[in-house]
């Protein structure tokens, strides 16, 4: 069993180590291999939610012409105060972009409304949106693992929950206010206490759990303009 599951992670390395080169400027090796690879990546980088239900084959060149792309959009998005941006794969082993927004930032300790600063950088972030219709968006609202007053564990995981929701639908909400097609956001879900990027244990990594991100993905349309050769 030892040796199958080093088997197992040593295949998955090898993949990772042989694509990378490909999967950074975007480009990929086919439909079928390049969507099971995307769910690899996808799972690591925690996003495999992440990403349209593509409808055919996506070619090397169609996967490089999106990853040209979603640098421009990549490039736009940095220009967005308060925003960490990063690129990151999606389930379909396409290039996206991934926009994290502190909660800290975006709301007070317990609760979902959005600050004054707050509403300026989602201002900003809703001209990228604007910009970029071809992008579909994927919005993830997360809490740390701190307990509510009065509560039992299991209630205050429920609670911490709810209030990832509340804190990315204030986040869609806000956005769709500011002109971003309800089309555009494909979904808005809360992750709770589940997918923590720092170490909970410290009130440091707590704030960084405290968070909303944000995916801008490429759309069916988008995909149907990179296998046609017309995405700019």
């Amino acid at each position: 069993m030892k040796k199958m599951k080093f088997l197992t992670l040593g295949m998955c390395l090898a993949v990772l180590i042989s694509c990378g080169s490909a999967t950074k400027n975007g480009a990929l090796i086919g439909a079928g291999g390049g969507a099971a690879l995307g769910a690899i990546i996808g799972k690591i980088a925690g996003n495999t939610a992440v990403g349209a239900a593509i409808g055919g084959a996506v070619g090397a060149g169609a996967g490089a012409l999106i990853g040209k792309h979603m640098d421009k959009v990549k490039a736009q998005a940095q220009a967005v105060q308060n925003a960490q941006v990063e690129s990151v794969t999606d389930a379909n082993g396409l290039q996206a972009v991934k926009v994290t927004f502190d909660s800290g930032i975006l709301f007070a300790t317990g609760s979902s409304t959005l600050s004054s600063t707050a509403k300026t950088s989602l201002t900003n972030f809703a001209n990228v949106l604007k910009q970029n219709t071809d992008c579909d968006v994927a919005v993830q609202g997360y809490t740390d693992n701190a307990g509510w007053k009065n509560s039992t564990a299991e209630q205050s995981v429920q609670k911490n929950l709810n209030l990832s929701q509340q804190r990315a639908q204030a986040v869609t909400s806000y956005l769709q206010s500011l002109g971003v097609s309800s089309n555009q956001i494909r979904s808005t879900t809360g992750y709770g206490e589940a997918n923590p990027v720092a170490d909970n244990a410290t009130a440091a990594g707590k704030a960084q759990n405290r968070r909303v991100e944000v995916y801008m993905y490429a759309s069916q349309a988008m995909i149907d303009a990179a296998n046609n050769g017309t995405l700019q």
